[in-house]
């Protein structure tokens, strides 16, 4: 704070004023939005943690947009990342979607390109120093794809640690008022994709994006046309077999408010995963040990306590 002796010409008098120093503007968790001098001290202010929140291009039901996942999911990773500070890279849609190919709109790549890059994203946020990777997934098709790709972290060392965030966890919600509200809320007995949840979600965060006229002109009930006996569930078509329309559940039962809800919840999870993130490197330590025991595994002692 500086204080100025003001003079005005005439008048024996001097006024002491005090002017308030500039605000330093905060960095912005965006990785599109920093100049790169800000880059270098928004790194050092994460921690090294950087969120890649994962969607698509798809189509949800008739209205909702086909970016509905990248909207979702990069409003999570921002609202977290401004609660518990990381980086966000910018919007990312190279998932597996093959399963929404018969529907317009869709971008469907090769399971070569989205491995490769994933595979040279993370290695690239490395060697701009973040280190600690949380992979944020908001496309219902990436479990498999991304778990398998995690497993493969195995083998061979990398100079970082990579998680998955899939999706927020009913009923683990650190405020059981907001929990017990989300319930009281949720009316829909099937939901999925483009139900009630995701059409909450984007009424909150772009309404202007929803067509509610469009709401259930296509069915989103489970159709049941391929019934394969004991159990079998090793084929590639179930999805498209049980919802044809790529919607799934009953989105006339949306809430706003719900859609708030979910998405405070999920953000505040995510950012409980950065703030461990940031102080903890147990992953670290065990990834070293593992490649260092897998370097000569004949050598390999039972693990004690």
């Amino acid at each position: 704070m500086k204080k100025l002796l003001v003079f005005l010409p005439g008048l024996f008098l001097a006024a002491v004023v005090t002017a308030q120093q500039p605000v330093q503007k905060s960095l912005s968790v965006k990785w599109e939005e920093l100049t790169a001098p800000h880059f270098v001290k928004a790194v050092e202010l994460s921690g090294g943690v950087c969120i890649i929140p994962i969607g698509v291009y798809e189509k949800h039901a008739t209205h909702l947009p086909l970016g509905t996942d990248m909207y979702d999911v990069r409003a999570v990773a921002s609202k977290a990342a401004e609660k518990e500070y990381a980086i966000v890279f910018p919007t990312y849609y190279f998932s597996q979607i093959n399963e929404a190919r018969s529907q317009p709109g869709t971008i469907a790549y090769s399971h070569e390109l989205i491995w490769n890059v994933l595979d040279e994203t993370c290695s690239e946020l490395s060697r701009n120093g973040l280190k600690k990777i949380i992979l944020l997934s908001g496309h219902g098709g990436n479990p498999r794809f991304l778990t398998f790709w995690l497993e493969n972290q195995l083998s061979s060392p990398r100079d970082y640690e990579v998680v998955l965030f899939e999706n927020d966890e009913p009923g683990k919600d650190p405020d059981p008022i907001r929990e017990q509200e989300i319930k009281s809320l949720t009316k829909a007995t099937l939901d999925g994709h483009a139900g009630e949840s995701e059409t909450s979600n984007m009424l909150y965060l772009y309404p202007e994006l929803v067509d509610k006229d469009a709401i259930n002109s296509e069915s989103g009930a489970d159709q049941n046309r391929l019934r394969i006996p004991y159990g079998t569930t090793g084929n590639g078509f179930n999805w498209y077999a049980s919802y044809p329309n790529h919607y799934m559940g009953d989105a006339s039962q949306y809430s706003v408010r719900l859609g708030e809800l979910q998405i405070a919840r999920e953000a505040d999870q995510v950012a409980e995963l950065i703030k461990y993130m940031k102080s903890d490197n147990t992953l670290q330590q065990i990834k070293d040990e593992f490649f260092k025991k897998a370097a000569n595994p004949l050598l390999t002692k039972p693990f004690k306590k």
